[in-house]
Formats: structure tokens, C-alpha cells, sequence
């Protein structure tokens, strides 16, 4: 049975499959079920039935779980990247055809067993950072908070899908930010990769030098796992590049406690009058600041200059070249506001070209040396949202102002990680991105994970606090890791000596939430215990909490055995920390001990 309001981040996915909480069949008619709750949102161009799922639901029941990483996770595709068999319209019904294979990076997602929900609703052509540019049979995709506000384009449904749990994750595009922007008003995290680390074979271009398909995610964790899968070099793209830096899994590992972060300059900062985004980005600089960042201010004059080279300049002549056959033979089939945008491209000569190259290279320049000085640079993402109704009257300066910190990164070859830092003053989300050099996305998503660790915000709408199920510690400006016991490494216990050897110190003695069953193994030369969450019928269990130099926490861990590990336990008071679970088949002939509430009462009953 799967619990109503029930969030499916990548773990929660694997968690609910392995426990046989559910299947991956049930799962696909629980989103499909949940998704028509929010028709009015007008988040899908199509949505496949049960029935255009089945053969991804059959192809899993012959996979091995332990090579396929992404087994049954559900997914959805920005409609202007191809799914075989599926049409791809771009949100223009007159373009769209029906491609006989997957978009490179959709296939690697479902080589790895994931399973494909839907196309998402778009600023048509890719042309937008507001979502209302999709004509009908559609219309303008709206935010997952309030539908009367913009939910950020162009990539729109693929956030809101995420953002309302109809999704793990989904892929989206960037240009100018359409993988930042709406991440931020969605409260999720949008990764833009380098540009060319990410296949953009069978994805309809919209500049096709600058483009890079994104990533949408409910958590930091799930954003470096799909990265991981994806950023692998094809043939096929001519702008595909390798990555340097490698696809390690092991981007948690230690992180620099005390980075140097740019932050713009006060005088450089703009909000558009909403005064509740420069209080957020404000206290989100005393947040980098509380995890011992050193904060710069820095000019960032040059990158707003690069910035209006994008529509301003003869970029603009690439989206006229992406568009050229419709607007010439079906110009009426064109959004009005995005052929009004590419047709300025008519303007443009080789001459300006040229011209534009020549100043962007001086503002790399600038970026190389900027880049030199600090670890990475922190912006707004978008300096504020807007209403639907005030799109349509003003299409084209609001847009703009969306684009106010975004539209620099991709002919800079920036990446960046945006994530969610609050609410505005009208309930809407405000984000900021760390922004680095090609390349660099590991060291971006390993501060991402601190960053997340401390603002715990709730996850994408949903009203549950986000809490991380990743195995791993999460990274501390202390370098220590809190880890939760329960049995033979309490104070006094025979295996107590594991911590205090490693420099671990007692912090707390506290309890669990009220969501665990304990029990006592069966088996082995002494009583060991297992900790196992069931959010029914559960009690609390008496913990200590123990602080374990991170440099310790992975010899400690490598010495637990089968079928104890490290997970994430929630205490009392509604924090999660690092402790001992169980996996469900070490229950086999275990004594259920849960009405003890603590394994010293249970070792004491022993005795008695």
C-alpha cells in the first residue's frame, strides 16, 4: 500500500521495491492515479497510459536489480527530448513527429531501469524562462505552489512533475536557464551540466552550440546519481565532450570545510522589486557563511554583459536556424511571442557575429580570472516570480528579467547547481546557484549536499520535511559525522571501545521517533540487535548519539556485519542522523524486544 501524499525520490523508490511495499506496476498506476489530481496545472503534452508502460514494466521483471541502479524508478522527458514511439512537438502541434528511437540520454536512463511517465509541457521551442509560451491544446504550465504564478521555463512540466511527486526526477534543457529558473520556483534542485557532458542527440535544439539537457531533482543525491549515468561521451553529438573530472559515485567525500564563495556586489544585485528575494539571498549568504565559507564580493558586471549577448546579440540567429522550415512554411504555427523573438535574428549579419565573438571572449577572460580567486560564485537564481496575467501583459521584459542571472552561464562554459533557499513574501520559492567552470559539477553537488543538509527545506510542494535515505554521511563544516547507536556500542557495552578508539565523543541520549520495531537477532556468537522503521505500530527507542570523525566513519562502517548498516534514523525531536538498521531479511527467528524500548532493559531482562 503506498501511503497517500508519498514523495518518490530515488531511495524512497528502492526503499518501498525492496521492502515489497510496493511493485513497480503499482507504483506507475499510484503516479498515474496521483498525476490526474493535477490536470489543472497543465503539466504533460503526453502522458503514457498503463498500457504504453507495459513493456517498460515487463522488460524489469527480467532485470537484475544490481545492474540496472535505476530499477523502477519513474521519470519524465522535457518534449523536446525524443522517447521512441512517442511524439516529440516541441508545444508546437504542427512540428511534431514520432521519432523511432530514444534521445541518447533517455536511453542510458532506461538501460538503467528507469521507467518514462510522460513528455512535459514547454515554452515552445525552448524559447521562454516562464512556462505560459505553450499554445493550446496545452497552455501555460502552471507552478506547483500557486496556480495562478509562472512555474519557470522553458523546461516547466518537467519541474512541476517533480516538484508535485509525480516523478523521481526529470529531464529538462538550458540555454539561458531553463534548468535553474524553474527549479527555483518549484523548490527543487536543477543541475546544468557543462555544456557537451550530457548528449544532446535526439534533442531538438534551440541554440545548438550553447544547449546542454538538465536535470530535476527532489534531492542533491538523486541529482549526482543521474549525472553520474549520463554524462558519458557519444559518438553521435558532434559537441559531445568527455568529462575530465570523471563519473566517480564517490563525490560525498571531503570537501573543502572553508571554500572561498563569490556573492555579486550589493550595487549589482537586482529583485525587481521584490524585496523579499534580496532578504532571502541575504540570509542565504549567512547560511554559506555558517557553514565556515569565507565570502568575496565580487564584480560581476562583465558576466551581466555576456549575458545580454544572448538574445541581444547574433545568438539569436541559432534559434532562426533551429526554426527556419516552420517559420517559413507554417509561420502561423509559431508561438506569437517566439516568433517575434527569432525573427529578430533577420537583423543579424556574420559581421555582428564576429563582433559579438570577439567581446564574449574578453568576459571569458574575465571568467577565468574571476574563477581563480574563489571556489565558486553564488547568485540568485531568478531575482523573483510573476503572475501568469502579468506575462501575457508583458511578455517579453519579464521574461527577461527571469533570465537576469542566468543567461551569462552557457556561452561563459559555466555549470551550476540551483537549489531551493526559502519562500518570498507571496509564498513562492526563491532559490540560488553555485555557479563554476566546466567541469566542475562533483564539487558542486558535494557542497549542494552540505548546503542541503542545513536548509532541510520541505521537499519539492510537499508539506514533509525533506530527510535524506543515502547511506552516506552527510559532510559537516566539523568534519564529524553523528552517528545513532542502539546495542553493543552504547556506554558500557563490549563493543562501545569501536567508538571511543576512533575519537568519537558522546553528544546526546535520546530516542527515536515513535516509527521503529527492535528486535534481537538470531544467530552469531552474541545478541545483536535490529533496528527496523514501520510507521505503524511502532515505538521509541532509546539511541546515543555519538560524534565520529569523518576520517573514522568509513573504517567504522566497513567492519559492521550483514545484515546491520548504516541508514538514516529519525530521532524524537524530528531530526535524522547517521545509525544502525536492519536489512528486513535479518528478521528471520529474531525476538521482537520493541516493548523494551532499549537493548540495555532487553540485555538486563537476560540477566533476571
Amino acid at each position: 500500500m503506498i501511503p497517500d501524499g508519498f514523495f518518490p525520490d530515488i531511495e524512497a523508490v528502492r526503499q518501498g521495491y525492496a521492502s515489497g511495499q510496493f511493485t513497480p506496476r503499482a507504483l506507475m498506476e499510484y503516479l498515474t492515479a496521483r498525476s490526474a489530481r493535477f490536470d489543472a496545472h497543465n503539466i504533460w503534452i503526453h502522458q503514457l497510459s498503463m498500457a504504453e508502460l507495459e513493456p517498460y514494466l515487463q522488460r524489469l521483471e527480467s532485470a537484475d536489480r544490481e545492474k540496472v541502479p535505476l530499477y523502477g524508478v519513474p521519470f519524465a522527458i522535457k518534449d523536446n527530448i525524443d522517447l521512441d514511439g512517442v511524439p516529440t512537438s516541441a508545444a508546437c502541434p504542427e512540428f511534431a513527429y514520432r521519432p523511432d528511437r530514444s534521445a541518447y540520454v533517455v536511453q542510458l536512463l532506461i538501460d538503467a531501469g528507469a521507467i518514462p511517465l510522460g513528455k512535459t509541457n514547454m515554452d515552445q521551442f525552448a524559447t521562454g524562462l516562464v512556462g505560459t509560451r505553450s499554445p493550446e491544446p496545452w497552455g501555460p504550465c502552471r507552478n506547483a505552489f500557486d496556480p495562478e504564478t509562472i512555474s519557470g521555463g522553458s523546461s516547466a512540466g518537467s519541474a512541476v512533475a517533480v516538484a508535485l511527486g509525480l516523478v523521481s526526477f526529470s529531464l529538462g534543457t538550458d540555454t539561458a536557464g531553463s534548468g535553474r529558473v524553474p527549479a527555483m520556483l518549484n523548490n527543487i534542485y536543477g543541475l546544468k551540466p557543462s555544456r557537451g557532458l550530457l548528449s544532446m542527440s535526439g534533442v531538438v535544439p534551440a541554440c545548438r552550440t550553447l544547449d546542454c539537457p538538465s536535470v530535476f531533482t527532489l534531492c542533491v543525491s538523486d541529482a549526482q546519481l543521474v549525472f553520474s549515468l549520463l554524462a558519458k561521451s557519444d559518438s553521435g553529438d558532434a559537441y559531445s565532450r568527455a568529462n575530465p573530472m570523471s563519473n566517480s559515485h564517490r563525490f560525498f567525500g571531503s570537501t573543502s570545510d572553508k571554500p572561498r564563495v563569490g556573492i555579486p556586489r550589493s550595487d549589482q544585485l537586482e529583485f525587481f522589486g521584490e524585496e523579499s528575494g534580496r532578504q532571502l539571498f541575504d540570509r542565504a549568504v549567512s547560511g554559506w557563511q555558517s557553514l565556515g565559507a569565507e565570502i568575496v564580493e565580487v564584480n560581476v558586471e562583465p558576466l551581466l554583459r555576456a549575458a545580454k549577448l544572448l538574445y541581444e546579440g547574433p545568438w539569436v540567429a541559432e534559434r532562426y536556424a533551429a526554426l527556419e522550415t516552420i517559420l517559413e512554411q507554417q509561420p502561423d504555427a509559431v508561438h506569437e511571442v517566439v516568433k517575434g523573438i527569432v525573427e529578430g535574428a533577420k537583423n543579424k549579419d556574420a559581421v555582428a557575429a564576429f563582433k559579438a565573438e570577439y567581446q564574449l571572449q574578453t568576459y571569458r577572460a574575465f571568467a577565468r580570472g574571476l574563477f581563480e580567486q574563489i571556489d565558486f560564485l553564488v547568485s540568485p537564481t531568478a531575482p523573483r516570480s510573476y503572475l501568469i496575467r502579468e506575462l501575457h501583459e508583458d511578455p517579453i521584459t519579464l521574461n527577461s528579467n527571469m533570465g537576469y542571472y542566468t543567461n551569462y552561464m552557457n556561452l561563459l562554459d559555466l555549470c551550476g547547481v540551483a537549489v531551493p533557499a526559502g519562500f518570498m513574501s507571496n509564498g513562492i520559492p526563491f532559490g540560488v546557484t553555485l555557479i563554476a567552470p566546466c567541469f566542475r559539477e562533483i564539487s558542486l553537488l558535494n557542497q549542494a549536499l552540505r548546503w542541503e543538509s542545513q536548509q532541510r527545506l520541505p521537499m519539492g510542494a510537499s508539506d514533509k520535511i525533506y530527510q535524506s535515505y543515502s547511506n552516506l554521511p552527510i559532510v559537516t563544516t566539523s568534519n564529524q559525522i553523528e552517528v545513532a547507536v542502539c546495542g553493543a556500542h552504547l556506554t558500557g557495552m563490549p563493543l562501545n571501545w569501536q567508538l571511543v578508539e576512533r575519537g568519537a565523543t558522546l553528544i546526546a541520549e535520546t530516542e527515536t521517533s515513535e516509527n521503529y520495531r527492535f528486535y534481537a537477532l538470531a544467530g552469531g556468537p552474541v545478541k545483536r540487535p535490529g533496528l527496523i522503521r514501520q510507521d505503524s505500530n511502532g515505538y521509541r527507542i532509546k539511541v546515543e548519539v555519538w560524534s565520529m570523525p569523518q576520517s573514522e566513519f568509513g573504517g567504522f562502517v566497513s567492519g559492521i556485519p550483514h545484515p546491520l548498516g548504516i541508514g538514516k534514523l529519525q530521532l524524537i525531536n524530528g531530526e535524522w542522523v547517521s545509525g544502525f538498521i536492519c536489512e528486513e531479511v535479518g528478521l528471520a527467528g529474531a525476538e521482537d524486544i520493541s516493548e523494551f524500548g532499549s537493548w540495555r532493559s532487553y540485555i538486563a531482562s537476560l540477566s533476571s
